[in-house]
């Protein structure tokens, strides 16, 4: 297939393709973005195994994590055990310019890097997720400054970015000796504790049902899990992308604000990403102490999920 263009030794095809309905954006215009932030998202997937999301013409979007065998051989990699889905994944590193062009050619849209680099957790992460609601941004930003109070009152800080879609991520940058089993953890034990100030507002719960209309503090990204990429575009409405905001500006705020359109305008010269992100901390004994006595989400919902259809069955 003949290149539209070629940048950094990639060769860029079908331009000029709509991105997906409702983007109101072409192939052309992810490309441009992603090389205009490049030097502010690369950072956030640099040795990170990384799972896109994406989107060909006339078909649904998809995640992809094994890097697909026609990939060029100057893409890096990391083979590792997915204990999900258990199996071996090859996942591919992004950490350069042509890396980014080439999965910008395949249409990957949105980017979601593990949270661990060089065999290290480096982030305590809570994903705030709000009910489907006319306010739900607003809602998400009074989970978020929950979450805030709690890490506050607990002697730690955090960077926050909206997720570019409805939610708001809080980031806890980890000392690099932190172990996986005590992050997830204090993740936990910073949820309750959230939860705990404002129990009208937040909750912990992991079975939708169960949520009562609340905004939903999600404790399981410790581990394996992934989170979208400060900067990432999403495969929404418009193209959000995930952006980070201050502190004093989360609540005066629309994740709409910043597009893949706007974004590069709003950042300038500047990477408000690490410039607000704290410096790596160690998670007080007490939170973490408090989170190995609370159960796992996951498992504490599969077992009540099983209980619960036994007692369906049995009606």
């Amino acid at each position: 297939m003949a290149a539209d263009e070629t940048r950094d030794g990639v060769d860029l095809t079908n331009l000029d393709q709509a991105l997906f309905d409702g983007a109101g954006a072409t192939k052309r215009d992810l490309v441009d973005y992603l090389d205009a932030v490049r030097d502010r998202i690369l950072p956030a997937l640099r040795d990170r195994p990384l799972s896109v999301i994406r989107v060909r013409p006339g078909q649904a979007p998809f995640m992809q994590k094994n890097l697909p065998k026609y990939a060029p051989d100057w893409v890096r990699s990391v083979s590792l055990w997915a204990e999900a889905s258990r199996r071996q994944v090859t996942y591919a590193l992004c950490d350069d310019r042509k890396t980014l062009l080439w999965f910008a050619n395949q249409r990957a849209v949105e980017y979601h890097p593990g949270l661990f680099a060089g065999g290290h957790p480096t982030h305590m992460v809570l994903d705030l997720d709000p009910p489907e609601h006319d306010d739900s941004f607003s809602l998400a930003v009074r989970g978020a400054l929950l979450v805030r109070q709690a890490l506050e009152d607990a002697g730690l800080a955090g960077a926050v970015k909206t997720s570019g879609a409805k939610g708001v991520h809080v980031f806890v940058p980890v000392a690099e000796d932190t172990a996986m089993d005590d992050l997830a953890a204090a993740t936990r034990a910073l949820a309750a504790r959230a939860e705990r100030l404002d129990p009208a507002l937040a909750t912990t719960a992991f079975i939708r049902e169960d949520r009562a209309g609340k905004v939903f503090l999600d404790s399981t990204r410790a581990g394996g899990a992934t989170v979208v990429a400060a900067y990432s575009p999403r495969i929404r409405p418009g193209v959000p992308v995930s952006f980070p905001l201050s502190w004093s500006d989360v609540d005066r705020v629309s994740p709409l604000d910043f597009t893949l359109r706007t974004a590069p305008g709003l950042l300038k010269d500047a990477d408000p990403w690490a410039g607000q992100m704290p410096a790596p901390q160690r998670l007080p004994a007490d939170l973490v102490a408090e989170g190995h006595t609370i159960p796992v989400a996951r498992v504490q919902a599969m077992h009540e999920g099983k209980r619960r259809a036994r007692a369906r069955r049995a009606e």
